[in-house]
């Protein structure tokens, strides 16, 4: 026996309803057009480091002749990279980028500092010598006055 058709079942919804002859398949939508305002291809952005652009630098400054073109070319690069690279290595800007130690820095080494050094360490042996020759005549003293000889003071008669 076949149901009578309602209200409700005669609307079709969207999406795979039921009807009579079985699920209606989903559409699915096409994907949305390529904007016209993108390119058509990514542009390549190559960075090279600080020692990348010296170690370049100093192949192009050592190659001879005809030399420099072919290490642009393996490189990928255009002599007006160059041009700003030496220019920045002119100024100093690759010093800069260097690796440096951490930690608290050493101050400068002054250039007397190890003569001073030494000299503190001299006098430091000096003074030590010097107390125990003095304990060493302040005993002769007391044996002297102890036996009864006259013991010899750096006091002028």
């Amino acid at each position: 026996m076949v149901m009578p058709r309602t209200a409700a079942a005669a609307l079709p919804s969207a999406g795979g309803a039921e009807t009579e002859e079985g699920p209606r398949p989903t559409l699915v939508s096409a994907p949305p057009a390529a904007s016209p305002e993108l390119l058509d291809r990514p542009r390549r952005r190559r960075t090279f480091t600080a020692a990348d652009k010296v170690r370049i630098l100093a192949e192009i400054d050592r190659a001879g002749p005809g030399g420099c073109g072919a290490i642009l070319r393996r490189e990928g690069l255009y002599s007006s990279a160059l041009t700003d690279w030496r220019r920045q290595r002119d100024t100093g800007a690759y010093e800069a980028l260097k690796a440096v130690k951490r930690g608290p820095k050493r101050a400068p080494a002054h250039p007397l500092a190890a003569e001073h050094a030494q000299l503190l360490r001299d006098n430091k042996r000096l003074t030590l010598q010097l107390r125990r020759a003095e304990a060493v005549i302040d005993i002769q003293k007391k044996v002297a006055a102890l036996l009864g000889t006259p013991f010899p003071t750096d006091e002028a008669p």
